[in-house]
């Protein structure tokens, strides 16, 4: 095996550097999967018939990248009141709903994921959500078998989730990867803090996210899943 920074010369073409990344941790919703605008909109529609009036934008303005449990917390406290006992099993059962109809992969993910694998470089996931929640995702986008079983991680086996770095520092542990070796794909601040604060390069995905929120917050722009095999060496 050749050692990291190592020089392959190829006949007729220009010396290129051999790949030093182990391990690439891609987010799901909003990078794999176009998901936000879905899960916002039901989010919306019931915050909204809960008494707590929310349009789309506002919604993935003040809850995208949050835990579940945060955003019950923080719509409680608008309303001064506790939401209604089962609203929290209707958002997920209505927002699976609208997976099953609407979701779609992002473009050009299942692809980049492939190249990345065939180049002996490690993927998996890395969600504030469930891990449920992460496999009809992928399961339904046609993306779950580029992923090892193994290979997916959810917030909820940290302590803490994003945007602490528990939950990145963990999936490179268990992927034998350390986090200097460690690229993530994210398209939340609160994402990009959390892989700056694991000691990892990071690129904001910003087809549909804030680009200047997300270069604030530490991350290199990237403009299209395809352009990241590049961004990583491979040509």
């Amino acid at each position: 095996m050749l050692p990291i920074g190592s020089v392959i010369l190829l006949p007729d073409e220009h010396p290129q550097r051999a790949p030093d990344v182990r391990l690439v941790i891609f987010d799901c919703d909003g990078v794999l999967v176009d998901s936000e605008p879905i899960s916002n909109g039901v989010l919306a529609r019931l915050l909204t018939a809960a008494g707590l009036p929310t349009t789309l934008a506002e919604a993935r303005r003040d809850y995208q990248g949050l835990l579940l449990s945060e955003v019950v917390r923080d719509a409680q406290a608008r309303l001064s009141h506790p939401l209604p006992g089962d609203w929290l099993e209707r958002y997920e059962r209505e927002r699976g709903e609208a997976f099953r109809r609407e979701l779609e992969a992002v473009e050009g993910a299942a692809e980049v994921v492939a190249r990345l694998s065939a180049a002996g470089i490690g993927v998996c996931v890395a969600s504030q959500g469930k891990l449920e929640k992460t496999r009809l995702s992928l399961e339904l986008t046609g993306l779950r078998d580029l992923f090892s079983a193994e290979a997916l991680f959810s917030a909820e086996a940290v302590p803490r989730g994003k945007p602490h770095p528990d939950l990145f520092l963990h999936a490179a542990a268990v992927m034998g990867a350390s986090p200097h070796e460690c690229v993530v794909v994210e398209d939340t601040p609160s994402g990009v803090t959390a892989a700056v604060s694991a000691g990892m390069r990071v690129l904001g995905y910003v087809a549909d996210s804030d680009r200047r929120a997300l270069r604030r917050a530490g991350a290199e722009e990237l403009e299209s899943l395809r352009e990241l095999p590049a961004l990583l060496g491979l040509g």
